[in-house]
């Protein structure tokens, strides 16, 4: 009998959880090292061949040669985050493949089911280093110089689990495959007021993560004067200001969400304050307006001041159009709506190479990225259903 992505989700439900309630499962860290062991015992239970990249990434084989479909997701999390984001689209397409073979069905075509590593960035600050570095769409010196807040490199970080950083890049596998599916907790509230408990992706809006250094005069708290200050936190928090207005105004994304100021200390004037801003948009137009209005402000605010301020694109997806003839045909073979996202996914990366597609289940509260994330156990099975027959259909 085969194991359903309930039973699953719950297998692993205390990997990496916090005392608030969420999860934080980091690239590389103890719990999505003990989620790829997981990973590993589930693949060998359906009797699936694994094989890992030189990334980092798992892929769980039923048959091997050309024109493969590879479906599944990823097992880190964002800090603090939901149970669901990531981890149920591999549950899903595990408990979709042990149906099928529970069932007596049999490929077509070779089958995998993938566990993208470092999918949310949480910890080296790029979003889908694993399906990036596989593509090529980074390079492997430039991800394996990335490095955590504590100082470790990725490449240091893989070394101390026994991997070669040499044999990152490209992967081999990808040549293999001709489409990708990938299941995902809805990230926003749209399938709920529409009465549907699955959906299937149009697009992804272009986004990006940028890196300000706000620099100024680190002095006494006490003994400086507030009109001789050059205080670099007044133009970051004039800039996290500027990002809510003008996002609002233009009706796209802009969240100041991490920060990291120097020396930190609760009786000193900052020296430096630095801040990562996330910003999407439904277009690149959009997007590159927004980031240039919110740097305007931040550079007004900042002379203002007698302070200064740089930014630094760290790393910027355009839009992504899944394909539109899978999308269509998905869409109609299981009479789901359409909707499009705000999210990145590895999805995203890999529909420059093939043809990729997404399916949503249902979310609720619409929270994402946070312990109140959810789906409910029946929609979680509608899914999983879903998905087992888009397997069936392309597979």
């Amino acid at each position: 009998m085969s194991v359903g992505a309930n039973e699953l989700l719950a297998s692993i439900g205390d990997v990496g959880r916090t005392p608030g309630g969420g999860y934080t499962r980091l690239a590389w860290d103890p719990a999505t090292m003990a989620l790829r062991e997981w990973f590993a015992g589930e693949a060998l239970a359906l009797g699936l061949d694994l094989v890992e990249d030189g990334n980092g990434n798992q892929l769980a084989w039923w048959g091997h040669g050309p024109d493969a479909l590879l479906v599944g997701s990823h097992l880190d999390s964002v800090p603090e985050g939901g149970p669901l984001d990531g981890p149920l689209g591999v549950a899903s397409a595990l408990a979709a493949v042990g149906a099928l073979k529970a069932s007596g069905w049999t490929p077509s075509r070779p089958l995998a089911v993938a566990n993208f590593t470092d999918e949310e960035g949480g910890r080296f600050g790029i979003a889908c280093l694993g399906s990036r570095l596989a593509t090529g769409a980074i390079a492997p010196g430039t991800a394996l110089g990335l490095r955590d807040e504590d100082g470790t490199s990725l490449a240091e970080a893989m070394q101390a689990q026994g991997r070669d950083p040499r044999a990152a890049g490209p992967a081999d596998w990808l040549t293999d495959v001709k489409y990708y599916v990938e299941l995902h907790v809805e990230q926003g509230r749209w399938l709920a007021p529409h009465g549907a408990a699955v959906g299937v992706a149009s697009a992804i809006w272009p986004h990006g993560r940028y890196r300000f250094e706000f620099c100024g005069q680190g002095n006494h708290a006490g003994a400086t004067a507030m009109a001789d200050r050059h205080d670099p936190m007044l133009a970051y928090a004039a800039t996290v200001l500027a990002a809510r207005e003008l996002a609002s105004a233009s009706g796209q994304r802009a969240t100041l969400g991490r920060l990291r100021v120097e020396p930190g200390s609760t009786n000193s004037i900052p020296s430096r304050v630095t801040a990562w801003l996330d910003a999407r948009a439904s277009d690149q137009g959009e997007l590159e307006a927004l980031v240039a209005g919110i740097t305007a402000r931040a550079e007004a605010a900042a002379a203002a001041d007698g302070t200064t301020v740089a930014l630094t694109p760290e790393s910027v997806t355009g839009a992504v159009e899944f394909d539109h003839a899978l999308r269509h045909r998905l869409a109609g073979l299981l009479d789901a709506p359409v909707l499009a996202t705000g999210a990145g996914h590895d999805a995203g990366i890999l529909a420059a190479q093939l043809p990729t597609a997404m399916l949503f289940v249902r979310n609720p509260t619409g929270v994402s990225h946070a312990p109140q994330e959810s789906a409910t156990p029946e929609d979680i099975d509608e899914g999983v259903a879903a998905l087992t027959r888009v397997i069936g259909e392309l597979g």
